[in-house]
């Protein structure tokens, strides 16, 4: 055959393609011309402007992770670091009710509260937020564009509909027909504009700056109804939803309003932690009543989906007055910022010991005084490693182990070697049980459960799980089996890009856009947490490195390539059809 070889702009030569489909891995090399697949062919003759050898490689569709809060750190992170090294293309912001517009002026230091409590966001930081671009949410995506690395979508808020159309009265009462009208109005110039659906939370955990409700908690739920009417008029998009019983066991009321909300809207309905007993548990303590749930949903054309966490919790624990993990304990939050000497006399108070040490498993459950997130409990709490020799052999060991072999309480056990080492011993939280693994192993077989996430953006002073679908090909699909090697990377690509309209993207075909992760099936997985202080004004945030990813592309060039980012700007604001 003769002819002049084709060219391309880039060519990935020598990688077994998994298309995200669910079909068979094929060899053969994939051809990319102006942002879209071009042709899958052994392109031997081929030339190209650009070549990736991904001999040994898997080449997938990028990953898309439909819960983040990145919203914020977009504007002036445009790779979404850390979720981009991960194989991660397209990223959904603005969940749990609230997302950087639309927002007027004199609104701004009122939401940017809401980020720093809610998602425990640095004020420093948020400060970076380039606030006077935009007002509306058409006005915040058209900044986007032009200047982003990854692909983003992002939700409309309801408490930000709510602040915009009620002011102070957002966070006291419930709207008038008026303003409920008003939002509606709100709504369908956002869905317009290109937002991904809309976005609400009726838990009690979402507290503004101030300790008041946030704005979308005071919603009568014939408002939300309504909201969720409008979305049904344009017929795409999602609603992703927190309903006040979510946290502990839905309760038949909330069922029954996740059934119309489907009815109303047309549209999934996503929500969060079903069937666990809190935010850090696994589907345990209800799986069987959600299962039902789930199927009576479906049964009335009102498809629910929950978000499952998959990754257990592995997050280092240093007892300073930096650590935020023991905020729902009042005592031991207060005693770790105290100066030394004070601290010290503290510790060897029989009195405060008395209250101290069971003062953990009696953590704060009432929201209206606080926080109501788990710590660390002891069987998840770990010995990683000491700073005296002779305490060397406590290594490894959880504190509920060490109270077992020693007869203490295990809240003593805790300060005596605190108050022994100064509290430089450093410890893990490991939330891995065979139970944990067990439930999601069983939790993720279910097609109304969807595999992730990150909550990219949020927390980063307690840890960041961006490494989630590292550690989901790693142990899930490759080392556990609980999915063949096609259909795992089906269930974090094709499945999550569906669910959300995105009807372009998780999957590898011609004239599609090339959204690729490349990655070697030996080495993919998590690897490291690194403390940096490399967010705004200094900030520190946790980052969680992996490995086996070769290159993340997005729309046909490499934003990730051996393990750095490149200066290509290739994203796009993508919306449902």
């Amino acid at each position: 055959m003769t002819g002049v070889a084709e060219h391309f702009d880039l060519l990935i030569r020598n990688g077994i393609v998994v298309d995200g489909t669910g079909l068979p891995r094929r060899r053969l090399d994939v051809g990319i011309r102006d942002g879209r697949i071009a042709k899958f062919a052994h392109l031997g003759e081929a030339t190209a402007d650009e070549e990736i050898d991904a001999a040994g490689c898997i080449v997938a569709p990028g990953i898309v992770d439909p819960h983040t809060h990145y919203d914020p750190q977009i504007t002036f992170d445009p790779y979404a670091t850390v979720s981009c090294f991960h194989g991660v293309t397209t990223v959904l912001a603005g969940n749990c009710g609230f997302s950087v517009a639309p927002c007027k002026a004199e609104d701004r230091e009122y939401l940017k509260g809401i980020f720093a409590r809610v998602e425990e966001m640095n004020p420093i930081a948020l400060g970076a937020v380039r606030w006077d671009e935009f007002e509306t949410f058409d006005e915040f995506l058209q900044t986007r564009k032009g200047r982003l690395g990854i692909n983003f979508a992002c939700y409309v808020g309801h408490s930000n509909l709510r602040r915009w159309v009620m002011g102070d009265d957002s966070h006291r009462r419930a709207a008038t027909e008026d303003e409920v009208r008003q939002m509606r109005a709100m709504l369908a110039e956002a869905l317009e504009a290109g937002a991904a659906g809309l976005s609400s939370s009726a838990a009690a955990v979402h507290m503004d700056i101030n300790g008041d409700p946030v704005p979308s908690r005071l919603a009568e739920r014939s408002e939300f109804l309504a909201l969720a009417e409008e979305l049904g008029r344009f017929g795409k998009g999602s609603i992703t939803f927190l309903p006040a019983s979510s946290i502990g066991g839905l309760n038949e009321e909330d069922k029954e309003y996740l059934i119309e909300l489907g009815k109303r809207s047309g549209v999934p309905i996503i929500i969060q932690g079903l069937g666990g007993r809190n935010k850090v548990d696994a589907p345990t303590a209800t799986w069987e009543a959600s299962v039902e749930f789930l199927d009576r949903a479906t049964a009335a054309g009102a498809p629910v989906y929950s978000l499952l966490i998959s990754r257990p919790f592995d997050r280092p624990v240093v007892f300073s007055p930096e650590c935020p993990h023991y905020a729902a304990v009042a005592s031991w939050h207060a005693m770790m910022r105290l100066p030394k000497a004070e601290r010290d006399a503290l510790l060897r108070d029989p009195a405060a010991r008395d209250e101290m040490r069971q003062a953990v498993e009696n953590y704060n459950r009432d929201p209206k005084k606080g926080t109501i997130l788990p710590p660390p409990l002891w069987t998840a709490l770990f010995v990683d490693h000491v700073a005296n020799d002779r305490n060397a052999g406590l290594q490894g060991k959880s504190v509920a182990e060490i109270a077992a072999e020693t007869g203490k309480a295990p809240g003593d056990v805790v300060l005596d070697l605190l108050l022994d080492e100064d509290m430089a011993t450093e410890f893990r939280w490991r939330t891995e049980t065979p139970e944990w693994a067990e439930a999601v192993r069983v939790a993720q077989q279910d097609p109304r459960m969807i595999v992730g996430v990150s909550d990219g953006g949020a927390h980063l002073a307690k840890d960041d799980a961006a490494d989630w679908s590292s550690y989901f090909l790693r142990s899930w699909v490759l080392d556990r089996g609980a999915w063949t090697l096609e259909e795992g990377i089906r269930q974090i690509t094709q499945i999550p890009a569906s669910l959300l309209g995105l009807v372009d993207r998780g999957t590898l075909k011609v004239t599609g856009p090339a959204d690729i992760m490349i990655f070697d099936p030996e080495t993919i997985g998590p690897w490291r947490k690194e403390f940096a202080r490399d967010l705004p004004g200094g900030v520190g945030r946790f980052k969680a490195w992996g490995k086996g990813v070769k290159a993340t592309i997005v729309n046909g060039r490499p934003i990730v390539l051996d393990g750095a980012l490149t200066t290509n700007l290739p994203g796009e604001v993508v919306s449902p059809a």
